[in-house]
């Protein structure tokens, strides 16, 4: 299992320390953060900066083939997605294959659009960068949101890939933000089947709020059924958690947390095995 946590864990270090901690406690996978993906873009050159940082992660030993496109960026704004290809060009030089990417929902603040008009812009966006990659082996990973109406179900991002039959467009699985909706997981799973190339592994109360949390705290979402489904389905991807809100806490603390984590999914590993 590639056992991962997303850089934003430590957004207050840079993105080479932030890796340099995750190493130290054992982790050689790491989905990277928007701040992150942020901070590098700000050094200049998209093909240097990405180039040297991919040398910097493979010398470390540390696997970054996934990252998260920024979700302040508007999707459905022309300023938008040219930030959005700006990042893309960025991970391309890094060599991150998977990039999640969340539909629009916000743009339309104070605009009367029907939810057919908003997918129909969203569908607009998306082609766009579909496009700007066709040419890569780059995977845009759709995540399951919350707010959104037609993105925030399996059926509504199995529409996006039925309209699309791209090999350059795929699923995240966000558990938390599926735990504040439907909440079956197991199906979801199912019906997206292989078009899941991407995992965000985090846990809440269900009660409307995500948490962003650690499996076994708080939370209920059922991550023995996550993982069996996942394994049965030959996911071969970084088992990645987005838990930010574990992060308030000492530095020495968040590198123990990182440790039970390990220890944790090694269990979960093991009791879900065939």
């Amino acid at each position: 299992m590639k056992l991962s946590v997303w850089s934003s864990y430590y957004c207050d270090l840079s993105p080479e320390d932030a890796l340099r901690a995750l190493k130290a406690h054992g982790y050689d996978c790491c989905e990277i953060s928007f701040e992150h993906a942020c901070t590098l873009m700000e050094r200049g050159d998209l093909a240097a900066v990405g180039a040297a940082f991919s040398q910097f992660a493979a010398e470390l030993g540390m696997d970054i083939s996934q990252g998260h496109l920024s979700y302040e960026a508007k999707l459905c704004k022309p300023e938008g997605r040219e930030f959005l290809k700006r990042q893309i060009d960025l991970f391309l030089a890094m060599g991150v294959k998977y990039a999640v990417l969340h539909c629009d929902s916000l743009a339309w603040r104070g605009e009367e659009l029907s939810v057919e008009q908003k997918i129909a812009e969203n569908c607009a966006a998306i082609e766009e960068l579909l496009n700007y990659i066709k040419d890569s082996d780059m995977v845009i990973c759709l995540e399951n949101l919350i707010s959104t109406s037609f993105a925030n179900s399996v059926e509504g991002l199995m529409y996006f890939i039925k309209r699309f039959q791209s090999k350059n467009l795929g699923i995240c699985l966000d558990t938390g933000h599926l735990n504040l909706k439907d909440k079956d997981q197991v199906r979801f799973i199912r019906e997206a089947g292989k078009h899941v190339k991407a995992l965000h592994l985090a846990d809440n109360d269900g009660l409307g709020i995500d948490q962003h949390l650690m499996p076994y705290g708080r939370g209920n979402v059922d991550f023995v059924s996550v993982l069996r489904e996942m394994k049965a389905l030959g996911y071969e991807g970084m088992y990645n958690l987005e838990i930010p809100g574990e992060r308030y806490a000492p530095f020495e603390i968040l590198g123990y947390k990182l440790d039970y984590i390990k220890r944790m999914f090694d269990y979960l590993d093991r009791i879900t095995e065939a």
